[in-house]
């Protein structure tokens, strides 16, 4: 069973890649932005979404996933996209760039430029602990999820601004975050650590300055192993940006996109 996408608009071809735990209806903010200028690609990530599990193989798991994306792009024709993502999606579009499949990468908040152990333990446990919280209150979510300040319960660590989402999106994100458990728990076993030299193609790393899961001092990380890139602040933005600042996000796509 292939890796589940949607397809929209027209132009330079622009593969969105979601974060840990989230699904590639986390970029429906964005995308009337875009599409008039790209054909957007937004993939669910093996283990999320409507994607079948992720299955290593003996491969490290960013490594798997990796590799069947690029095995999706293969299949759709799509010779070097430009490509994009959040979190764990930043660090897979960088990998995917590094290994010459991409035109360009923007990556938001990405993982694997921790500056501590302490960290990534860090997030770990605030992964855990809302996949533990969203099973203890599933009856309520519905009921939650159509109150702003329900939603901020549910998305206080992840964004800076939960009203901005809608319920139906809300609710459809919990019931995936709770099925994305067993690729959660195989990639925090084994995180990533960024390391690959990305040469030759236009690098953009932008963090929001309100990231309360990855901080936005990894930049600095990020800045001593990927030299070139161009660094943009993401104002008021939690970890996952899209709804926080959609025209924002969506320039810093358009922009990290562009010329090549």
């Amino acid at each position: 069973m292939p890796l589940a996408y949607e397809r929209h608009g027209s132009g330079p071809h622009l593969v969105l890649l979601h974060g840990l735990g989230h699904r590639r209806q986390g970029w429906t903010a964005v995308l009337d932005l875009l599409t008039p200028h790209r054909e957007v690609i937004a993939i669910d990530l093996p283990g999320h979404g409507e994607s079948p599990p992720l299955r290593p193989n003996g491969e490290e798991p960013i490594r798997a996933m990796g590799i069947e994306i690029a095995g999706l792009l293969g299949e759709l024709g799509l010779d070097r996209p430009h490509l994009a993502g959040n979190s764990l999606g930043g660090a897979l579009a960088l990998g995917l760039a590094a290994e010459g499949l991409g035109a360009s990468v923007t990556a938001l908040s990405p993982a694997g430029f921790s500056e501590h152990r302490y960290q990534v333990a860090y997030a770990h446990a605030v992964f855990s602990a809302a996949r533990l919280g969203s099973l203890a209150i599933a009856p309520a979510i519905p009921a939650l999820s159509r109150r702003p300040t329900g939603r901020g319960v549910l998305y206080g660590t992840m964004v800076s601004r939960p009203g901005r989402i809608s319920p139906e999106q809300a609710i459809g994100d919990v019931a995936n975050f709770a099925k994305s458990a067993p690729v959660m728990r195989l990639v925090f076993a084994d995180p990533p650590a960024f390391t690959s030299p990305v040469e030759g193609v236009p690098v953009t790393i932008a963090w929001g300055t309100r990231d309360r899961i990855l901080p936005p001092s990894n930049a600095a990380v990020a800045r001593e192993r990927i030299p070139h890139a161009r660094f943009v602040d993401l104002p008021g933005c939690g970890h996952v940006p899209m709804t926080d600042d959609p025209e924002l996000v969506a320039r810093v796509l358009l922009e990290g996109s562009q010329g090549i």
